[in-house]
């Protein structure tokens, strides 16, 4: 039954409701004519008022004429009221577009199953899962002894958010005797989470709150302390690690750990085994672990293997020693093992897994008797399976030529089990148990998509494009059979993000089937500052290589154009946080390419916010983009910078959002952005700028709520694409 699971992804199990999207149906869709529907656009756009605010660094002199539009607080009266007045300029130009956004905002929503829940999860003697129901945005949070006994309600998020115009429960950690639950919830969206703790059998809150928090929250074994990391209110880092005894007042919690480098990012987990509380530190270039003994959690922190410029690692522990992933040596990363008693010294460690420099090794699970490996070879993903016992090697079969998976709830250490989230293009995601000695696979479940979906209607590609610098680009690519001709005649939306060495796979999106059954050709491009093809491929989309990012994604799009994948006059790009950096240097740098472009919580206005070390997340952030103290990288910033770099020119029609309350990305970045575009484009295209007043860095909380954004997007897109609903 190895194959099983492949098989019935177009099968019985799917779920939900969407288009009728079976080749047979498709006589009942409109054809693809022009839109004849006209916006408001002779309602005026809103002028932002100019300002000037002078910044010098190294010689150099920049007018920042909407700088006056930050404000920490989020309380300034005339700040709000210009978000307010944009928000109503979205609603009146858009106005005609009204039953397009609500049939959009339908269709999407159709495709969530109500009546939902998780494959149950077992962890220390309970089944665990979260359960949707009805119109409810919210899920509940629930265990069980055994499969086919009544839940126990653990928390609903749906009664605990009423009130709140945003919410959202962090994480939530169960204590080693079953009795006591530690959970985090968020009511702003900035990420700074509360922790509060229940007992789990009078249901009753304790006394313990802590507040400022990341979210994170682990158990010591002894069912009396917790350990969670503390926020910098204003950088938004976590930087400080506690240890708090329950029946105390969190002024009396003890730090652990403070991180002093502003670059460095701090969590916390636990060991497979229970063992353990690990401490990460982490930036873009080095990472590192400190370890805590479960057992005796007053005991102090002690160092895995002290830091490195360069050095990376995690770790994971097993009964006799901890298999390390490290690019010790080994630029694609390798697996090593080192003993319980040495592991600050690498001399002791041993090679499990050689390293291969065309192999990328991005993650692993450890069982008691197996070693899975995630790994990538020319982009293309493959777990193998390591029996520690007779060191046999074997690849989990798939059928999809292309495709994204990740361990997923593995909490067991004695099994041979494993679990994982599979989907490909046109694969949708599906839930897999897979038996490690015989690789028999059974699909615990598969997201429903509708009740006449049928993934073979679908075809997904993967294409290469030569970049102008002769490096070939990776691009997958997703498109209904029967809507597709490769004669230049499909709109194409293309998609990418290209920092951090984040890896966007090749999965399945219900959403996209909004475009792919209208039409559209969508495509991922795989470019430079992702990991697509291991760790050489993010550093050359980083620091002083970061424009190949920009001008792989533009080469890709002149590539699609010229192999008649896309319709040159009907091509849509879409990007968001970094990627929404991406957006800004592409309309910049490449204008007449795109018929329109979403950039959602762009993060476009570098160089400033990098100079800024208050602002949050900055300084963890250096190794990544640079640090404008230092001149050379100032410079290099500056010349891409997508706020700095804007021109007196045609840009393209132009959607952008953001949130409020977003954390990651501040909004008065984007707002200063479409201020400045407002100010200097020469042409009439669409500049439409939407605000949740309510949200964060991740938009709406909601399960429905979530998709009105996307409903937006959508409508903008087909309107200017010129098909009809």
């Amino acid at each position: 039954m190895k194959y099983l699971w492949i098989a019935i992804a177009a099968g019985s199990l799917l779920s939900g409701c969407s288009l009728e999207n079976k080749p047979e149906n498709t006589e009942k869709m409109p054809k693809n004519t022009i839109t004849k529907t006209v916006l408001n656009t002779e309602t005026p756009a809103p002028v932002a008022k100019k300002v000037p605010h002078k910044m010098e660094a190294h010689g150099v002199t920049r007018t920042d004429d909407y700088y006056w539009m930050r404000d920490d607080s989020r309380t300034d009266d005339a700040i709000l009221a210009h978000l307010a007045l944009e928000n109503n300029y979205v609603e009146t130009v858009l106005a005609p577009l009204k039953n397009t956004r609500e049939a959009l905002f339908e269709e999407l929503v159709s495709r969530i199953e109500k009546d939902d829940s998780t494959v149950p999860v077992l962890d220390n003697g309970y089944w665990y899962y979260t359960s949707y129901s009805g119109e409810n945005e919210y899920p509940v949070y629930l265990r069980k002894p055994t499969l086919d006994a009544n839940p126990q309600v653990l928390l609903d998020a749906n009664i605990m958010s009423k009130g709140h115009d945003y919410f959202s429960i962090g994480s939530y950690a169960v204590s080693e005797n079953n009795a006591l639950m530690a959970y985090s919830e968020d009511t702003l969206s900035r990420r700074i989470y509360t922790i509060y703790v229940k007992n789990l059998k009078s249901d009753e809150k304790l006394d313990d709150v802590l507040e400022g928090t990341s979210g994170n929250v682990v158990w010591a074994n002894d069912n009396t302390h917790l350990f969670y990391v503390k926020k910098d209110p204003q950088t938004l880092l976590g930087y400080q690690v506690y240890r708090h005894e329950l029946g105390t007042p969190q002024s009396d919690d003890v730090l652990v750990y403070e991180e002093s480098d502003p670059t460095f990012y701090t969590f916390i987990s636990k060991s497979k085994d229970d063992s353990v509380i690990y401490i990460h530190h982490q930036n873009t270039d080095k990472t590192g672990v400190s370890i805590v003994d479960a057992n005796n959690p007053t005991a102090p922190a002690q160092v895995f293997l002290p830091l490195k410029n360069g050095q990376e690692y995690s770790v994971a522990k097993a009964e006799d020693g901890y298999y390390v992933l490290t690019n010790i040596d080994a630029k694609n990363f390798r697996v090593m093992k080192a003993p319980l008693n040495a592991t600050g010294d690498v001399s002791k460690w041993e090679d499990v897994i050689a390293h291969r420099p065309n192999v990328f090794l991005q993650s692993i699970e450890v069982m008691k008797n197996h070693l899975v490996v995630k790994e990538k070879e020319n982009g293309m993903l493959r777990m193998v399976v390591h029996n520690l016992t007779t060191n046999e090697e074997k690849v989990i079969p798939t059928q999809d030529p292309i495709y994204g998976a990740y361990f997923y709830a593995n909490p067991e250490m004695d099994t041979n089990t494993l679990r994982i989230h599979y989907s490909s293009l046109t694969t949708p995601a599906s839930i897999v148990d897979i038996n490690l000695d015989t690789l028999d696979s059974e699909v615990m479940k598969q997201t429903r998509v509708s009740e006449t979906f049928d993934s073979s209607a679908y075809k997904s590609e993967r294409v290469s494009i030569e970049a102008r610098d002769g490096t070939e680009i990776p691009v997958s690519l997703v498109y209904r059979k029967d809507k597709f001709k490769k004669d230049g005649t499909n709109p194409l939306y293309q998609y990418a993000y290209g920092s951090y060495g984040a890896t966007i796979d090749p999965t399945f999106r219900s959403s996209w089937l909004s475009l792919v059954d209208r039409g559209f050709v969508v495509a991922i491009a795989h470019i430079r500052g992702g990991q697509m093809l291991g760790r050489q491929w993010y550093e050359e989309g980083k620091m002083h290589r970061k424009m190949n990012t920009f001008t792989d994604f533009i080469d890709v799009t002149k590539g699609l154009i010229a192999s008649q994948y896309a319709d040159k006059n009907r091509v849509f790009a879409m990007g968001g946080s970094a990627g929404g950096l991406l957006m800004g240097a592409v309309v910049n740098m490449a204008p007449e390419l795109y018929r329109g472009v979403s950039a959602h919580v762009p993060f476009v206005d570098v160089v400033t916010t990098m100079s800024d070390a208050s602002i949050p997340l900055t300084t963890g952030e250096y190794s990544e983009w640079g640090n404008p103290a230092n001149k050379d990288e100032f410079e290099y910033m500056l010349s891409y910078s997508p706020y700095d770099q804007v021109e007196k020119k045609d840009y393209p029609n132009m959607l952008v959002t953001t949130g409020l309350h977003d954390s990651q990305v501040q909004y008065f970045e984007p707002m200063k952005w479409v201020a400045k575009l407002r100010e200097y484009k020469t042409d009439d295209n669409l500049l439409l700028f939407k605000t949740d007043m309510e949200a964060g860095h991740g938009g709406a909380s909601g399960r429905f709520k979530r998709f009105e954004s996307t409903a937006l997007e959508y409508a903008f897109v087909l309107h200017l694409a010129g098909v009809p609903l």
